[in-house]
């Protein structure tokens, strides 16, 4: 549970950072930099919204792991990344 409370808080920070550097697209004060940030969390908001869509769903603890099996077979990250576990690199063993 404490992991999940983690990624939810770090969704809602980079969702609120997207909405700041969208705001400021629109006045013309953001870089390409940051538009290339705010449309990763964008696509990472709309991943959100499609797994919330199967969590409604009968048989949601079936189903899900497998699309998110399906989808990595295929290339394709359905889970939004704050929830994705990172894995420790060699030189790296800091914990969550």
């Amino acid at each position: 549970m404490l992991s999940l409370k983690i990624a939810l808080h770090q969704e809602k920070v980079e969702t609120r950072e997207m909405l700041h550097i969208y705001k400021r697209h629109t006045r013309g004060q953001a870089s390409k930099e940051e538009l290339a940030i705010a449309h990763a969390q964008f696509f990472d908001v709309l991943r959100g919204i499609g797994l919330g869509v199967f969590a409604i769903l009968p048989f949601a603890p079936i189903t899900i792991p497998i699309i998110v099996k399906l989808g990595r077979m295929v290339g394709v990250e359905v889970i939004p990344s704050a929830f994705v576990g990172k894995k420790p690199t060699k030189g790296n063993s800091t914990e969550l």
